[in-house]
């Protein structure tokens, strides 16, 4: 995150006509798909100046108002012609760019890379902060930990907790450490990779996926990712068992693009297809 987060909200968040007479730079803009949806968790409608590329693709869930707003990338020549007052970009992705913006006069922030709710907290706090938007961000963090809480709650009074296996549309997986292993716990549910002594993220690999038993197949960005020629688990015949599994749920991938405000969604949806597997038991 950049040192140069403390400009004012006054500045940020003031109608568009007081803060242009103020300066040249007014609203916050996103710059992708993980920070819009950060942006909208807490910065007001009205404030919002641009969102990503992607926000009108499938693959993000962004409100439809907000669909027609100006769209933004890493890319200093789009960001100077919008002229926001605080740029969001993903974990990395300032880079040159926000040195460039930061020189004309335009705030950066750069979220931290999360792989668990704490992290996620943490980044709601820190843009509260840098957008005066700090209770807003709180009752976001809020809404999350009663989720959660009534999670566990869920959690204690099932006789049975699951096995659950991840399958994204690449053919790989994730492990121990990885938001997806949180959303899966959050649920109530064992992450089989992660209890095969997976770490991480897992690239594609056949022969695993022949001999991996679970409960419940979560997979995501089949129905709304990207084609890619990386799209190992829609041909490969290895992968044919898991997307056949009964216990199979699709996760929408605009939920978990990153571990965002939205991975809570994500598991109280795979939260609900353990109540369906142990209803059907």
């Amino acid at each position: 995150m950049s040192a140069c987060v403390s400009a004012t909200a006054s500045l940020l968040l003031a109608p568009q006509g007081l803060a242009q007479e103020a300066a040249p730079h007014a609203g916050v803009a996103s710059a992708s798909l993980c920070a819009d949806a950060y942006v909208l968790a807490v910065v007001p409608m009205e404030s919002i100046s641009a969102l990503s590329w992607q926000v009108d693709q499938p693959v993000s869930v962004a409100p439809s108002w907000s669909r027609g707003l100006p769209k933004a990338w890493p890319d200093a020549a789009r960001l100077l012609e919008l002229a926001p007052a605080l740029t969001v970009f993903a974990t990395g992705e300032a880079g040159r760019t926000g040195r460039l913006l930061e020189r004309s006069g335009q705030t950066v922030f750069e979220l931290v890379w999360a792989d668990d709710f704490d992290a996620v907290r943490g980044n709601l706090r820190a843009l509260g902060a840098a957008t005066g938007q700090a209770e807003a961000a709180d009752a976001v963090i809020a809404d999350i930990d009663a989720r959660l809480a009534e999670m566990v709650r869920r959690a204690e009074a099932r006789a049975r907790t699951p096995r659950i296996a991840y399958l994204s549309v690449s053919g790989g997986s994730a492990g121990a450490g990885t938001y997806i292993d949180t959303a899966i716990v959050a649920a109530g549910g064992i992450n089989v990779v992660a209890e095969n002594g997976a770490v991480g993220w897992t690239r594609s690999d056949p022969e695993f996926a022949l001999t991996l038993e679970a409960d419940i197949v979560l997979t995501s960005f089949f129905i709304d990712g990207y084609a890619s020629t990386f799209n190992r688990a829609r041909r490969h015949a290895a992968y044919r068992r898991l997307l056949d599994h009964p216990e199979r749920a699709e996760i929408p991938a605009g939920l978990w693009p990153c571990a965002g405000p939205r991975l809570v969604d994500a598991a109280e949806l795979i939260a609900d297809a353990i109540d369906a597997w142990e209803d059907g038991a």
